[in-house]
């Protein structure tokens, strides 16, 4: 196997111009008050509408942006927008900051966390549907939690090398999609090494754990934490679902098995969801059952693909096959002012091309359950010495194993290094092994370490970096050019909601129907 992927490096290494990656980096935030208390203001009228705004909008709450590069092969490119982006946000907040961390400030009681609104039209109503359906699956308070999310592509030229090195005889969209759920079954397998290297919430305040069970330990008056956690937000108090994975069997051994799994669980009945339908509310949900939409699935990499205008997304992806695939397992770096910087996405490229071509058997049921199963000790223990996970039934050190797979990806990139006449792919894993070695060198640990030595709790740390990240961008405002191309994109959006307000013709009690009926009968 080694074999085989020096020999698919050496071919690719001579044509360095197809080692260019498509990306694009949404990066989630709290909006807080001065004392660090969830912003209880609506989204801010000089930043357009979150509806139509195509890189300013809110994820779960009114006061939780979701800051969005535009897809780019350059990764100075997409930091540099991104900067730009959080520098127009400050240039208008006031007396308000962006979060720093993943976990969220002190909390406020669940009717303070005020949903996102998106305006009167269908689709701005089904937002806010959907949401107000995750609040009572789940609970606001876990939808307060933010991430890095991080969108990556081929180049087309090189799919057709890929294709032309293994012989495919089967149509281009189709080796793309199974190659693309190759890398997916791989990513999923070693994402725990993700999980060590980059977690960067070994620690919560008290109020997001309030009136939970929880086996966190006291860190101080006002913080729990693990030992050895590496990634709360990974684990059972954050985006974990018991429901999802009691319910969903979704391994990746193809996109028909992808596609069927996710719009069973669309259109099957769920007995307490449904019983939401009783309390009160006029649209408590977007439907009763096991998932709302895809969108609801949480899981550490998505199959995606932008589907044309008013065309059900399942049914594009099934038809056209996968185009990107969606990276949702980053913690924002609280030491860092835009949450990642380039030598985590360099790591990531060398790592999501290491999981392409490294060989992916299929994933049978116990494969599955170890991979969740080496994630969430890697998320509570993952800096503990010695800790073992399951490696095809058999017992690994994490150093062990972690060191194995770098050391696999050093070819890699060497070849991307080549690609790039630099030498910051192979720097970047260098770095990585140096936390493998030495857990102390992870974000996690270096948290913990800070807070300990500064004797502060969780919500001041995170409150502190805010504070200097702010300060940072406040020192570098847009320039006129810049912020003018700002404006008249969010002057463009106010523009652009009230056209999707206007086009609509459907009660949303039927465009719900429709919605559903979509997923009922694709095609």
């Amino acid at each position: 196997m080694v074999d085989s992927i020096n020999n698919k490096l050496k071919h690719l290494a001579r044509s360095p111009q197809i080692l260019k990656f498509y990306r694009g980096i949404e990066r989630e935030a709290l909006r807080v008050d001065l004392n660090g208390d969830l912003a209880q203001t609506q989204h801010p009228d000089f930043l357009g509408s979150k509806l139509c705004h195509p890189m300013i909008t809110t994820d779960f709450s009114e006061a939780q942006l979701e800051l969005i590069t535009p897809v780019s092969n350059s990764i100075e490119d997409s930091l540099s927008t991104l900067h730009r982006i959080h520098r127009f946000v400050y240039s208008g907040l006031q007396e308000e900051l962006l979060w720093s961390a993943s976990m969220p400030c002190v909390v406020p009681d669940t009717d303070k966390i005020p949903l996102a609104q998106y305006g009167s039209s269908n689709l701005g109503r089904l937002k806010t549907t959907y949401r107000n359906g995750l609040g009572h699956r789940y609970g606001r308070v876990m939808q307060t939690i933010c991430a890095i999310h991080y969108n990556f592509s081929f180049s087309n030229d090189f799919w057709l090398k890929l294709a032309d090195l293994e012989n495919s005889q089967v149509p281009l969209k189709d080796f793309k999609s199974g190659r693309y759920f190759d890398l997916m079954r791989n990513f999923r397998r070693y994402s725990w090494l993700l999980v060590y290297l980059f977690g960067a919430s070994p620690a919560v305040c008290n109020s997001f754990i309030t009136g939970q069970k929880h086996h966190l330990q006291k860190f101080d008056d006002a913080s729990a934490y693990l030992p050895g956690a590496t990634s709360l937000r990974n684990g059972n108090l954050g985006y974990q679902s018991t429901t999802q994975s009691g319910l969903l069997n979704i391994c990746y051994n193809g996109l028909d098995n992808y596609v069927d799994t996710l719009r069973e669980a669309i259109c099957t009945p769920h007995p307490v969801y449904h019983g939401f339908d009783t309390e009160g509310d006029t649209h408590p949900q977007v439907n009763g059952n096991i998932l709302q939409s895809e969108a609801e699935f949480y899981t550490t990499i998505r199959a995606k693909r932008v589907p044309p205008k008013g065309e059900n997304f399942l049914t594009c992806l099934s038809g056209q096959g996968v185009e990107y695939l969606e990276v949702r397992l980053l913690d924002i770096n609280p030491y860092l002012p835009l949450g990642i910087d380039a030598a985590e996405i360099r790591f990531l490229d060398t790592y999501l091309l290491y999981c392409l071509l490294k060989g992916s058997p299929t994933h049978d049921d116990s494969m599955c359950a170890a991979v969740s199963e080496n994630v969430l000790k890697t998320v509570h223990q993952g800096r503990r010495d010695g800790l073992l996970l399951q490696d095809n039934g058999k017992d690994k050190s994490l150093r062990q194993w972690g060191k194995e797979i770098l050391a696999g990806m050093l070819p890699i990139a060497e070849i991307l290094d080549g690609a790039s006449s630099t030498r910051k792919h192979s720097e970047c894993l260098a770095a990585q092994d140096a936390k493998v070695e030495d857990p102390d060198n992870t974000p996690s640990a270096r948290i913990l370490g800070d807070m300990r030595e500064q004797a502060i709790p969780f919500f001041q740390f995170a409150m502190n970096q805010a504070i200097s990240h702010r300060q940072s961008f406040l020192s570098e405002p847009l320039n006129r050019q810049e912020q003018d191309e700002f404006k008249t994109m969010s002057e463009q959006s106010v523009k652009d909601q009230l056209a999707v307000e206007n086009m609509d013709t459907l009660s949303f009690d039927e465009y719900l129907a429709e919605l559903q009926k979509e997923y009922e009968q694709p095609g």
